[in-house]
């Protein structure tokens, strides 16, 4: 009998057993997940970061909404994640490191000598991060955005995935998208920018 299992669930619920802190959900995103997330992209979109790419949901996602390979960067922090994308995306720039140290990653891949990225799409679990933690990895990746370039996020928490005294030290605001029942657990998107001056 055929299995209807996504790419890489297996490969992810086992990296989730040997650390669940580290990867933030039990089961890849789902399609309407992803969906809900690249609705929030700016319009004319051409070039993306993600972080925490996981098994590639979000990732293959973007590809099919036009994102060409070489203008999608993917950061991933799980060697067997990694390798696990690497394979599948072969023609993707697919990085193993650490979100905080994305500005150094991403000039060493050569993303960044084709300018700012227009948006960043996060997995990465920011709601059970301390506030030190969120506040290197929101200001790495602001870093690499153009001005007006977006950081959008998904969370399975109640509230919003980065704590509001990081938020006001970054200078950024937020606002709430799709609340998405249809994922394993449900998820709400937010999506935060730069405060305009």
């Amino acid at each position: 009998m055929k299995s209807h299992r996504k790419p890489g669930t297996w490969t992810f619920f086992r990296q989730w057993l040997k650390n669940p802190l580290r990867v933030a959900a039990v089961a890849p995103s789902s399609a309407e997940l992803a969906a809900a997330m690249i609705s929030e992209l700016p319009d004319a979109v051409n070039r993306v970061i993600e972080l925490g790419g996981g098994t590639g949901a979000i990732t293959r996602a973007l590809l099919d909404a036009g994102i060409r390979d070489e203008d999608l960067l993917v950061l991933e922090l799980n060697e067997e994640l990694h390798a696990h994308l690497h394979m599948r995306f072969p023609q993707v720039p697919v990085v193993l490191g650490d979100a905080r140290a994305l500005p150094q990653l991403a000039r060493d891949s050569g993303y960044l000598a084709a300018g700012p990225a227009d948006a960043i799409v996060s997995g990465l679990g920011l709601l059970t991060m301390p506030h030190p933690l969120q506040r290197d990895i929101l200001g790495a990746a602001f870093e690499c955005l153009r001005e007006d370039g977006v950081f959008v996020q998904f969370t399975y928490g109640p509230a919003a995935p980065v704590a509001d005294p990081v938020a006001r030290s970054l200078g950024l605001q937020v606002r709430r998208g799709d609340f998405v029942l249809r994922n394993v657990p449900p998820a709400t998107v937010y999506v935060y920018s730069r405060v305009k001056r």
